[in-house]
């Protein structure tokens, strides 16, 4: 259990402690004053927008045991609870983190990729679970912010291997949360635009996801996507190797007689010599890469791959992504969780592939974070869909517009309405769907989207 007292956070952070007894108990680490689990240590992160330290005072009333504070060199006046004066707090909770990560003895996973970490991660802990106790990231905790109370989290009970996810959407972050996490193995899934906004180029994406090493433990191994361009050539760091996955003849871990049912990809697993049949609950061919990253970690880990593909085979999805529910003779598919151009098309030839639906509508919204050429990517979307099985678009967004051209530029017949608010287009679908229709909700989860896919999945419950 990674309790802990006020006094050792105070010094495995660089901290002093201003007010309160250093014998205090903390059991949580909270970001948010408003959520407090009780005995919490809240930490006032500094963005853009707002300072979290003007919420020091509510979070102590919310419960929160300790806090954090770089704006106090005394206590206030009026306050309670422990203070604990660091130089930056969000450096301090990363060494909190870094300390938490070197008294687990357990083995620790990192994902990372442009498109699937989430879904990998979560098929990751799904195979490993068929004869581990397995702890996962919570929720999107995968930041310079999450990843330190993912390794306090980690701490809390007693599990045989770690699945963490790692983000990054800036030039040096992942070199940082690598070395909190610390890895023993990393995969990266792919090396696609997400971020290229921040990044400024592919290249760059491809150098930032590559420095999860930066943290892998010596001796470590690296899992990656073999189909991938940017990865089939790439080489562990010095004192570690490197295992492939994929379609391909390079490839340890490899996929063979891939076909799709429904939407539901199926296939044969193929390593040192066994054959093992898996098939998917989750939608699109693209899911099977990301079975065998799992395949791959659950073998890596000593659980029989037989297993391994059984538990995998009663994965479902994750929240947000790739959600199905059947309604009134209709299927919806929430995919809304984020949108990048790859992940688009696939969830569009996904749509595609369902033979028994009478109509399939896309609802696709802006993909953010996308950079100077933006505006080609959504239209090199529309392209694609343009010239797939999709027999009404509609669109919600400025960016989103580009879509809608770059989908009539192929197919001028296809029937296509832009929506620029979000309750007019939910209006619109509430009026028009009927019995037979397949519909896919996908966008950047800025845009909300998956509000939209829940009113109208409530509305035919």
């Amino acid at each position: 259990m990674m309790n802990m007292t006020a006094g050792h956070i105070a010094e495995v952070s660089g901290g002093t402690i201003l007010l309160g007894s250093p014998r205090t108990p903390v059991e949580h680490i909270s970001l948010n004053s408003n959520n407090m689990k009780g005995n919490d240590l809240f930490v006032p992160l500094i963005g853009e927008k707002v300072d979290a330290h003007r919420f020091l005072f509510q979070a102590v009333e919310q419960g929160a045991a300790a806090v954090f504070t770089s704006e106090h060199r005394a206590a206030p006046e009026g306050a309670e609870g422990v203070w604990i004066r660091v130089e930056d707090t969000k450096k301090a909770l990363q060494a909190l983190g870094t300390y938490c990560r070197s008294r687990l003895g357990l083995p620790v996973i990192g994902i990372t990729g442009s498109v699937g970490k989430t879904t990998t991660r979560e098929m990751v802990a799904a195979a490993l679970s068929a004869e581990r106790q397995v702890f996962k990231t919570p929720g999107n905790y995968n930041s310079q912010v999450g990843v330190p109370v993912t390794m306090w989290e980690m701490g809390r009970e007693d599990y045989d291997i770690a699945v963490v996810e790692l983000g990054m959407s800036e030039v040096g972050e992942m070199t940082v949360i690598a070395r909190i996490a610390c890895p023993d193995m990393a995969v990266i899934t792919n090396i696609g635009v997400t971020h290229i906004g921040q990044l400024g180029s592919q290249e760059n994406i491809y150098r930032e996801k590559m420095s999860i090493q930066d943290g892998l433990k010596a001796g470590g191994i690296l899992i990656l996507n073999g189909d991938d361009p940017w990865l089939a050539k790439s080489r562990a760091k010095e004192g570690c190797r490197v295992v492939f996955y994929g379609a391909g003849e390079n490839c340890d871990y490899r996929a063979e007689d891939i076909r799709l049912s429904k939407g539901y990809p199926s296939f044969t697993a193929v390593c040192r010599g066994e054959r093992i049949p898996v098939n998917l609950k989750v939608m699109g061919a693209h899911q099977v890469g990301n079975a065998l990253a799992a395949l791959a970690a659950a073998d890596l880990n000593g659980v029989s791959l037989e297993k391994a593909a059984g538990a995998l085979e009663t994965f479902e999805g994750y929240q947000g992504r790739q959600q199905l529910w059947e309604r009134d003779g209709m299927m919806f598919i929430d995919d809304t969780y984020n949108a990048s151009p790859v992940s688009v098309n696939g969830a569009v030839d996904i749509l595609s592939s369902l033979d028994k639906y009478r109509r399939r509508i896309a609802v696709l919204a802006d993909m953010k974070e996308l950079g100077a050429e933006e505006g080609r990517f959504h239209r090199e979307v529309g392209e694609h869909l343009g010239r797939s099985r999709v027999d009404m678009l509609l669109t919600f967004g400025e960016l989103a517009r580009e879509i809608e051209k770059g989908a009539l530029m192929e197919n001028p017949d296809l029937a296509a309405v832009h929506f620029q608010e979000k309750e007019a287009l939910e209006q619109f679908l509430l009026e028009s769907l009927r019995e037979g229709d397949a519909v896919l909700f996908k966008g950047s989860n800025s845009m909300k989207l998956g509000e939209v896919a829940q009113h109208v999945c409530q509305y035919h419950n």
